[in-house]
């Protein structure tokens, strides 16, 4: 079965990434240690995306990266990606795990205590939780959420916890403090100038707490 064996989780998005293909910019975040991506480009059709996650799929695989579609478990499938990504407003879970079998990880968007608590106890096995901070890209789900209600889940929840939202180099050590296992970003990677070298100073920040 797959393990939650990373600590930074990369979410894609294509309009992020200052004109360079997204492949080139996940092959630089992989030169920079990361592990574990998410494909989350909404806005494409089925079968742009499906081209999309086979190209992803092909680069993940060849250095030993997990990658993760954002709700779509027929693509998860019809690629052989390592997991299913769901939003709030996705699958029901146990229809998610139906489809992509009990090996493949299944992930899940929270935004508050209930969400999360009602996601590990179905069976999720990681969420991310957020906004933490502020950032344009999550501002429809509300307010932050700050870390005192990250302390709270990590009360409540025993899986893996990635925070997200707003993230930056030097935030890292609260957030992990406050209870997470993780991070997940998009621009603070993406949108970087050198991908490589933030990927790996994030990771190095990680390692340091």
């Amino acid at each position: 079965m797959n393990k939650v064996d990373f600590r930074l989780y990369v979410i894609t998005d294509r309009k992020k990434t200052k004109g360079r293909p997204l492949e080139d910019v996940i092959k630089s975040a992989i030169d920079g240690g990361a592990t574990a991506f998410q494909l989350r480009e909404k806005d494409i059709s089925s079968k742009d995306l499906f081209n999309l996650s086979e190209r992803l799929r092909s680069l993940t695989k060849k250095y030993g990266c997990k990658l993760l579609i954002n709700e779509r478990g027929d693509i998860v499938n019809s690629v052989d990606a390592d997991g299913l990504h769901l939003p709030q407003n996705g699958l029901p879970m146990r229809i998610a795990r139906k489809i992509i079998g009990k090996e493949k990880l299944l992930g899940v968007s929270t935004h508050n205590l209930k969400e999360a608590i009602e996601a590990f106890e179905e069976g999720a096995d990681f969420i991310t939780f957020g906004p933490l901070f502020y950032t344009p890209s999550k501002a429809r789900y509300g307010p932050p959420v700050g870390l005192k209600a990250l302390e709270e889940i990590k009360k409540k929840v025993n899986i893996p916890i990635f925070g997200l939202g707003g993230i930056k180099s030097g935030m890292i050590k609260d957030i992990l403090n406050a209870g997470a296992y993780g991070i997940a970003l998009i621009s603070a990677v993406i949108s970087a100038e050198d991908v490589k070298a933030e990927t790996k100073k994030l990771l190095q920040e990680i390692k340091n707490v």
